[in-house]
């Protein structure tokens, strides 16, 4: 995990969820690097994204 992907996580815990682009925004960073690092951490089941709103939060884990 980078320092990017912390940035995201930490953000979304603070926030809740939250698009691409207002994550991208919010770190002042491009969308395209924040979409790495969201798909990373959604590969890596610390964030689920929402179908219907495209809204990335953390995810639960059981």
């Amino acid at each position: 995990m980078n320092k990017l992907d912390e940035q995201i996580l930490c953000m979304l815990k603070e926030t809740g969820p939250l698009t691409l682009v207002e994550i991208a925004e919010k770190l002042d960073k491009r969308p395209k690097a924040v979409f790495s690092s969201l798909r990373r951490l959604f590969e890596n089941g610390d964030v689920d994204c929402d179908p219907k709103t495209r809204k990335y939060s953390v995810a639960v884990k059981e």
